[in-house]
Parts: structure tokens; C-alpha cells; sequence
């Protein structure tokens, strides 16, 4: 959502955000439906606290922040969209905007830990680890699964306070995913990694590399499918085979059957 904002398509203060804003915003900027566009408000108007709220904030207006320095890389919540980082208007203090274990979670792609300090802004260094495993030029679900699973065990290894619950894995998938169903080939999980660097690194569409909006709509199901691929791809265990001799057995104990 930040870089709907930087770009014009959603105010750039991040405040009062209507379901018409966000619909056309996602429309015009990454050619949403409707529906989907209709989920995402849904989502973010719960953050108002004001009884039947019609709008929604992103950000507040304290000093010294602003809505480009939150999350980067938050696009899902669970297999549907999320919105970025959700804080309710004009309650929320400096405590508030950096809740740990709402949306902003351990082991992300371009953020620290929380233990560590500053979770919110862009790190260079953790980023840089992740890219180790993105080793071509166009990333598929196992690249991006790989720097997902090698970010959690480096915080399990390193962070004492390391939480991922089962709701913060369906998000993180969500979030890897993103990058796929925004610049890249839904059908096969694919995306250029040269627009996903740039991306995260300048938070903006990438159009100065070429991008352009697709020309397809998105859809929930599209999303859904992506986020599966890159669940598929993170999992540790590989099909059992069974032996060569194992089979070997098996076929010679057939054949004694029938003979």
C-alpha cells in the first residue's frame, strides 16, 4: 500500500482511505477486480475503532513519520490480501506502530527482528541475505521459498525471542507470493528479479524497468494459487521412494502369488 501512495493512486498521508479509494486505487494500479479490491477495505476498516466506520488509516500524522517508512513487503493476510500495516486514526501512539506479531512479524525478507531494534525500515543487510538464495535471473517458487525458509531459521538461530505462529506462516506465504502476482507470471510463479529488487529497494512500482500494469485481471483465485505454490515449494520433505530392492521384493512376492 505504501507504493500505491508514493505513486498517487491512494493519498499520499495514507489517511481516510474509503472503499472507492482502495478499488479503484488497486484497478488502475495492479488491474484488481472489484471484489478483491472490496475484500482488502474490508480488512483495513476493522483498524478503525470508531463504530461503523466508513474509512480507514494506514498511518498517523506523529512527527517524524511518514507512510513510505512502513512495511515493504506486506501485501497478504492469510491466502487473501492484507494491507500493509493497519493503525487506527488518531489513537495510535509510537508503542502502536510498532505492535509486534500483528502484521509485522520475525523473519522477514527486508526488515530486522524486532529484538533487534528498528523492525519497521528497510534493512540492506537482511535483504542482501535474501537475495543469496535467489540465484538467477528470473526467481521461480523454489528461489523465493528457499530465502522465505533460510530467513526463519536464521532468526530461530540467532533471535531468543523468535515467534511464527501457524497464522504468521499463512501471512509470510502471502507475502512471498506477492511479488509474483503483482510483476510476474501467475501461471507458472515466476517474476523477473530485477523488478522485485527494485521494488523493495525503492518502493515503487517498477515502470522505470519497464513494467507495466497487467492486462489481465486479478482475482482471489490467482492468489490463492500462487501462495500454494510457494507453500509447496517450502516444504523440507521430499516424496518417499521406495527402494530398488524393496521393489524388487515386492514384485517377486507377486509373482510367487500367481504361481
Amino acid at each position: 500500500m505504501n507504493t500505491l501512495a508514493n505513486h498517487g493512486f491512494l493519498p499520499h498521508d495514507g489517511r481516510n482511505i474509503t472503499r472507492a479509494n482502495l478499488i479503484d486505487a488497486l484497478g488502475q494500479a495492479l488491474n484488481f477486480n472489484g471484489t478483491l479490491g472490496s475484500l482488502m477495505f474490508d480488512m483495513g476498516v476493522v483498524a478503525n475503532p470508531k463504530p461503523n466506520a466508513t474509512v480507514f488509516t494506514l498511518t498517523t500524522s506523529l512527527p517524524g513519520l511518514s507512510f513510505g517508512s512502513t512495511h515493504r513487503d506486506t501485501f497478504f493476510l492469510s491466502h487473501e490480501l492484507a494491507i500493509g500495516q493497519l493503525f487506527a486514526d488518531q489513537i495510535c501512539s509510537r508503542d502502536d506502530l510498532n505492535r509486534h506479531n500483528v502484521l509485522e512479524h520475525d523473519a522477514s525478507l527486508s526488515r530486522s527482528d524486532a529484538f533487534f531494534g528498528d523492525n519497521h525500515a528497510f534493512n540492506a543487510t537482511i535483504f542482501e541475505e535474501t537475495k543469496a538464495y535467489w540465484t538467477g535471473p528470473i526467481l521461480d517458487p523454489d528461489m523465493l521459498a528457499n530465502s522465505k525458509v533460510a530467513r526463519q531459521i536464521n532468526s530461530k538461530a540467532h533471535n531468543p525471542t523468535y515467534t511464527f505462529s501457524a497464522n504468521t506462516e499463512q501471512f509470510s506465504l502471502g507475502e512471498v507470493a506477492a511479488p509474483v502476482i503483482a510483476f510476474g507470471d501467475i501461471q507458472t510463479g515466476t517474476v523477473n528479479r530485477s523488478l522485485v529488487e527494485y521494488f523493495f529497494e525503492n518502493e515503487r512500482l517498477p515502470t522505470d524497468l519497464g513494467w507495466k500494469r497487467p492486462a489481465n485481471v486479478t482475482t482471489l483465485q490467482d492468489i490463492l494459487s500462487v501462495t500454494q505454490m510457494i507453500k509447496k515449494a517450502s516444504n523440507l520433505i521430499t516424496p518417499s521412494e521406495p527402494s530398488r530392492g524393496a521393489g524388487a521384493r515386492q514384485q517377486g512376492s507377486q509373482v510367487n502369488l500367481h504361481g
